[in-house]
């Protein structure tokens, strides 16, 4: 590991996902997220835990988080594009732990030894696949001291993956539809298949158009090729995008427009299909299988959602907040 940091004689050794041994106090009370991943794991398994928001949340997500979070300090992020937070901001916190969740590659490793040098507090990396949502789970919470805690939500993370993977598993090829993933306001940034940002259209065992383009992280492309590929939905998490190219001609000639195919991806507290592409994805992955095969997944989404919120999110919606959330979210 890049320097040496000092540490409380009671610490003990842990192994994150990167392979670094790192020190991790008896006790830990106070936590850093290093960015938005993170931040979502550590709310819904530990929200009295955390130090702050990698950024404060908007008026439209603080009805949805537990009140005692909501004013809770933006910290700035440590990790990933465009970071924000620097030492000294991270010192004034006082954490005992850093964690980060997502890429375990060498840059990553690079950054948290960095700042463990540093600042000597001790920064753990713990693996952001989505098929690895339980397993992280119920490190994190062996990490913090809170396995109990940690098995109720892997269990259940567990359970809605099975449930999704075992039911698509079995359809042929012609029920699987071709999906255009559209992000931004003009929807001509995409992720194709196998990027991190669109993981939910492969567990969904649905078609991602975009693996034309060849690329593995997001990619940018024209309304000629969307309509080239003519996909049979359309996925998004903006709504001013949804509701521009209902009337757009640029866009008349795609299937998912002309047939009313186009689904807008819940994203309070935090979205559902992607941004960040976290834990938060649990509820998405159900929500785009229900979506895309009704017949398959007959239970109302307005309960699943009720469920989720309560077990990961620590909130009870009222009947207004859940129409909310699934405002054109719902297949027609």
């Amino acid at each position: 590991m890049g320097g040496l940091a000092v540490f409380p004689a009671s610490a003990r050794p842990f192994t994150d996902a990167a392979g670094r041994v790192v020190e991790i106090p008896e006790r830990v009370a106070r936590i850093l997220a290093a960015g938005p991943p993170a931040s979502v794991m550590l709310y819904s398994l530990a929200p009295s835990r955390m130090v702050g928001w990698v950024r404060a949340p908007t008026p439209a997500e603080r009805p949805f988080l537990a009140p005692e979070t909501r004013d809770l300090p933006a910290t700035g992020r440590l990790t990933g594009r465009g970071g924000t937070a620097n030492v000294e901001a991270v010192l004034a916190l006082k954490p005992d732990l850093i964690v980060d969740v997502g890429s375990t590659g060498p840059t990553y490793a690079s950054l948290a030894d960095r700042v463990q040098a540093q600042t000597g507090i001790p920064y753990v990396i713990l693996d952001g696949t989505f098929a690895k949502t339980a397993a992280t789970y119920r490190q994190l919470g062996d990490l913090i001291g809170d396995p109990s805690a940690a098995e109720g939500l892997a269990a259940s993370a567990d359970a809605t993956l099975k449930a999704v993977a075992d039911t698509v598993a079995t359809l042929p090829e012609a029920r699987r539809p071709r999906v255009y993933y559209a992000r931004g306001p003009r929807g001509l940034e995409t992720a194709p298949a196998g990027a991190l940002n669109a993981e939910l259209l492969d567990v969904v065992g649905a078609r991602n158009v975009a693996v034309a383009t060849g690329q593995t992280g997001l990619a940018t492309v024209s309304p000629e090729q969307v309509l080239a590929w003519n996909p049979d939905v359309i996925v998004t998490q903006d709504p001013a995008f949804r509701k521009a190219i209902a009337t757009d001609p640029l866009w008349a000639g795609v299937k998912a427009v002309r047939d009313g195919r186009v689904l807008q991806a819940p994203t309070l507290p935090f979205g559902w299909f992607d941004a960040p592409p976290g834990a938060n994805r649990l509820i998405g992955v159900r929500w785009l299988a229900g979506a895309l095969y009704p017949d398959l997944f007959p239970e109302p989404l307005t309960e699943v959602t009720r469920d989720f919120y309560r077990r990961f999110y620590h909130v009870d919606l009222t009947p207004a907040q859940v129409d909310a959330l699934l405002d054109g979210a719902a297949a027609p």
